[in-house]
């Protein structure tokens, strides 16, 4: 909406995102998981043909102010002429700005104020909430539904155990920053994103229970692929929940599986690319 408005109009579509959750301001005891961080919100919108984004920390200042110095201070500085919400909004100090309130600040300041319907699954309004406990719970398939892409999870390749490569699968652990949402335990079918490029990988979340190592881990194998990454960025993108995490007999039935899990990775990926 917010993007042929600008086009049929002769303007630019602009987004303006917090940094960090306001709930973690105004209390500090709030804790979140974010489904993405800055850097990937920003790549998405400009993916999907927005012109700028405007990334805004939120802190005690910024709390204070009132709606109407909020907006005036964005259609001065951006010379914003519309402005495009959804259904729930309320901005400002106390949530003084409304979808009944700002129309008026509008018709002051100068621009146009639409909100727009909530988005629905289904019959499923799709928020945050829903989508974080999703995650949590390792539906990653039904997050896709709702977001409209696949989920990704973005952090650092460390130095493991290196169990993986005494089996013969060598595998990329990833650790990602405190705060972000992972899925829940279990075995994925992943794509697998580095400076190099894209990479088919089968990917393990959870405490490897065969073994008595009981810490959580993040670990890709990326399929045909034997580069050392150790202080990469790597993204990984969830495409299927393929299994639960399991506790097997011993090294030689754990083995079988992962070759399973491997060889389904690959012609789910394969089928994934086309």
């Amino acid at each position: 909406r917010l993007i042929s408005e600008a086009k049929s109009a002769g303007m630019l579509s602009g987004v303006v995102t917090f940094r960090n959750h306001p709930k973690t301001v105004l209390r500090p005891d709030f804790k979140t998981n974010y489904i993405s961080d800055l850097d990937e919100r920003i790549r998405l919108l400009k993916e999907h043909g927005i012109d700028f984004v405007v990334p805004v920390t939120f802190d005690r200042d910024l709390a204070q102010l009132s709606s109407e110095r909020f907006l005036d201070k964005l259609s001065s500085q951006l010379r914003m002429k519309s402005l495009i919400v959804g259904p729930d909004f309320a901005m400002g100090h106390k949530r003084d700005g409304t979808l009944e309130t700002i129309p008026l600040l509008g018709e002051k300041l100068g621009f146009t104020f639409k909100s727009v319907d909530l988005l629905k699954d289904r019959d499923d309004p799709v928020k945050s909430t829903v989508i974080r406990n999703l995650i949590a719970e390792g539906s990653v398939e039904s997050v896709s539904q709702m977001l409209g892409r696949n989920f990704s999870a973005t952090g650092t390749v460390v130095e493991g155990l290196k169990r993986g490569r005494t089996l013969g699968f060598p595998t990329a652990n990833l650790e990602i920053p405190n705060g972000y949402a992972a899925p829940g335990d279990g075995i994925y079918a992943t794509w697998a994103y580095l400076e190099s490029g894209r990479y088919m990988a089968a990917t393990s979340i959870g405490t490897r229970p065969t073994f008595t190592e009981g810490g959580r881990t993040i670990e890709a194998y990326l399929l045909d692929f034997s580069d050392d990454i150790y202080g990469q960025t790597l993204r990984l993108e969830f495409v299927k929940r393929l299994r639960e995490e399991e506790k097997f007999d011993g090294v030689d039935a754990l083995l079988a599986q992962i070759n399973k899990d491997v060889q389904q990775t690959r012609d789910l990926l394969t089928t994934d690319s086309v």
